[in-house]
């Protein structure tokens, strides 16, 4: 069998991912995510194309990682991804971001059981717990979900794996992690749904025949709004005290 040519586009985190498996070959790139995201995606994407000397139209799939993870960045990587097949003729191939961050632990670290967490903002975490079946195909073994540092500190203490992704920068799962009681936890904070990972599980979901039609593609949101309104953020501030002062 020739080796497929995939392309895969995640833009869940800080960072938008891109690879290209092409002629046996992977070229990837990263660039920052935001505002600007979708005004440079196309052009990057075809850049890759042009540097590959391959064509949309030779493309046997296009992968977009699904979430969870921002919301525009979500978005944008999903109607771009839908924009490019239908515009092409190709299927898309519906890439799960933390089994991406999982893949990528597993490429660092050769870790087989991945917690992969990733930085919800909010004080929250979107995290999922992963096994590995094989190369770039994995299989969950507690869904994706909203966590806050602290529950999920407790989630990995009754289900001991790695951790791995960029929530763990934040001080307060540091925190939580120490204080869980969880023995010799190794923690992968430099795992990321980058290139070299998503070429991976875009590779496994074609061997496994796990086309999309482009019509039904929807992102993974996991969360159900993207910020608190203006009563629930001041419910979260301290109540101020009143003056004891004598009149």
């Amino acid at each position: 069998m020739t080796d497929p040519r995939l392309l895969a586009i995640d833009a869940a985190t800080e960072t938008v991912h891109l690879a290209l498996l092409c002629g046996g070959a992977l070229r990837v790139r990263a660039q920052p995510a935001g505002a600007q995201a979708s005004a440079t995606l196309l052009p990057a994407v075809q850049g890759l194309l042009a540097e590959a000397g391959c064509t949309l139209a030779q493309l046997d799939a296009i992968g977009f990682g699904r979430g969870p993870g921002a919301f525009t960045g979500l978005r944008t990587a999903c109607a771009v991804a839908q924009g490019l097949a239908l515009g092409s003729g190709r299927p898309l191939l519906a890439l799960d971001t933390l089994a991406a961050v999982a893949e990528s632990a597993h490429q660092r670290c050769g870790v087989d059981q991945v917690w992969a967490a990733t930085d919800a903002r909010m004080g929250e975490v979107y995290a999922a717990c992963w096994q590995r079946l094989g190369p770039g195909h994995w299989q969950l073994q507690h869904s994706a979900a909203l966590y806050t540092p602290a529950s999920l500190a407790a989630a990995v203490a009754r289900h001991p794996a790695a951790v791995a992704g960029n929530a763990l920068a934040l001080p307060a799962l540091q925190e939580a992690l120490g204080a869980s009681g969880a023995p010799g936890l190794l923690l992968i904070a430099d795992a990321a749904p980058d290139g070299a990972a998503l070429a991976a599980l875009a590779h496994a979901a074609w061997q496994r025949g796990e086309t999309l039609d482009p019509a039904l593609a929807l992102p993974l949101y996991v969360r159900d709004k993207v910020a608190q309104t203006t009563a629930e953020r001041l419910a979260t501030q301290p109540t101020a005290q009143p003056s004891t002062t004598a009149p």
